[in-house]
């Protein structure tokens, strides 16, 4: 982190708790070798991550580190405490898992790390940003340089939408057309999205995140939002007649057919394929803006898919118009409008299901910062870095209180995507802002501390060559 940051609570997420020792700092000095890292088994992959040099001239794993990783079973899992003196710094957290997060807050600190004592642990469990591959494809070390970006926030899931009327993105055994003709050339809005994971491709990025904490949650939307899928496979459609490709980004006119054996059978090998590469707990099967089914028709569709990924281990997510529909025990509604939400998302949630929270208008990363920013969209108003955080989840949805929020989610949709620099001028520095709104408590977040912390980030994606946006909201150093 920037060296400007000299404060023990100056990193984002704010920490829950952060009690300052003056005049106690902890100086790193890579090339030492005699300033080790000591960690218990299963925490030395953890301890890479710090950024620091292990090899035979730099900082090295020992006994007896002035750096020691420790595991206590009575800290929340994603919970850690870190205590930073003179001589040593000793980061415990309640699994592998909240050591990595502590990691991510002694990296943003720096090699001078101020004395005191950080007890930290999020407000929400279900922490995530979304990349649209649908509309516009990136390669698999894309997504994971994006992990790499995300996790310094704590983010610990990615929402990878696959699929949509565009493009398909992921190979199924079985169904070659998806991806040979919806995954090739031409493919993406405007036709500037070709490319798909193969089966190996997608294992590996499963495995990339689980390394650093982070769970992959792959969406096939449907019944609606599938036009690539009936190109490929015109006899998915009512009449088996062909269907022209489309690269525009309008939505809602497409769908899977309810009364159609076909249907079901091509539902059920995607989401058994999908759930088999997924060790993860999650499958998002869409369900949003199915403007062209029938009321009874998608009701009668989700009868028959709802239950499909708990029959493969999964819990089921949908975007909060599934909510219509009688949900399975334990199903998670996706918020995703504007407006407040209808009484559906109200009686799911008093029903006991657990609703993640990503309004558009101060989560999606593909808004505009302002009328003047060269990509996104407005459909849901401009959204500046104050506005990602300046409000509460609990706050957003009538009926919808904090024991029923699993999390917050930070969607990028890519109609106006076409490189990683696009990707990372959307969502820097917004994520971070939607990051703490998900992780800290809630009365310890303030904007004006929050803007002079985000400002330290300017001259470290900087030097990483992360093309942000420099929001006139912000003071950057």
């Amino acid at each position: 982190m920037s060296e400007r940051m000299r404060q023990l609570g100056d990193v984002i997420p704010r920490p829950a708790s952060v009690r300052p020792v003056p005049d106690a700092t902890f100086t790193i000095i890579p090339g030492l070798s005699g300033t080790a890292v000591s960690a218990p088994p299963g925490l030395s992959a953890v301890a890479a991550h710090l950024g620091l040099s292990f090899s035979d001239d730099g900082l090295s794993l020992s006994d007896d580190g002035a750096i020691r990783l420790a595991l206590d079973p009575a800290l929340a899992s994603e919970a850690y405490r870190l205590e930073i003196t003179a001589e040593s710094v000793t980061l415990t957290g309640g699994s592998a898992q909240g050591v990595f997060w502590g990691v991510q807050t002694l990296r943003q600190l720096g090699t001078e790390l101020p004395g005191g004592i950080i007890e930290d642990r999020p407000r929400y469990a279900y922490r995530s940003a979304m990349l649209d591959l649908a509309r516009h494809f990136f390669t698999p070390d894309e997504v994971k340089a994006h992990i790499d970006l995300l996790v310094q926030f704590k983010i610990n899931h990615l929402h990878l939408h696959l699929t949509d009327d565009q493009g398909w993105r992921l190979e199924i055994p079985g169904w070659p057309r998806l991806t040979e003709i919806s995954g090739g050339a031409g493919t993406g809005v405007d036709g500037a999205g070709p490319g798909h994971l193969t089966l190996a491709e997608y294992a590996d990025l499963v495995a990339y995140a689980a390394e650093r904490f982070v769970t992959i949650v792959p969406e096939i939307d449907m019944p609606g939002h599938v036009n690539a899928v009936q190109v490929a496979y015109p006899e998915l459609t009512a009449d088996g007649a062909p269907v022209a490709p489309r690269t525009d980004a309008e939505v809602g006119y497409s769908s899977l057919v309810a009364a159609k054996e076909e249907t079901y059978a091509f539902v059920e090998t995607v989401l058994k394929t999908v759930a088999d590469l997924t060790p993860g707990p999650w499958l998002h099967i869409g369900g949003d803006e199915c403007h062209s089914t029938p009321a009874a028709d998608y009701q009668a569709f989700l009868a028959r898919v709802l239950p499909i990924p708990g029959a493969l281990g999964k819990t089921v997510i949908g975007w909060h118009e599934i909510a219509a529909a009688d949900l399975p025990k334990g199903a998670v509604v996706q918020y995703w409008r504007t407006e407040p939400a209808d009484d559906a998302v109200a009686r799911a949630a008093a029903d006991g299901r657990k609703v993640i929270v990503s309004p558009a208008d101060r989560t999606y990363l593909d808004m505009k910062y302002d009328a003047d920013t060269t990509l996104g969209l407005d459909w849901a108003g401009h959204v500046g870095v104050r506005r990602s955080y300046e409000w509460d989840p609990a706050d957003r949805l009538p009926g919808v209180g904090e024991e029923s929020i699993l999390g917050v989610e930070a969607p990028l949709w890519s109609e106006t995507l076409r490189s990683v620099a696009d990707v990372r001028y959307l969502t820097f520095p917004r994520l971070p802002a939607v990051a703490e709104v998900a992780w800290s408590p809630r009365d310890s977040r303030d904007w004006e501390s929050f803007r002079e912390r985000l400002a330290a980030f300017g001259p470290v994606w900087t030097a990483a060559g992360v093309n942000f946006y420099r929001s006139p909201e912000i003071d950057w150093h």
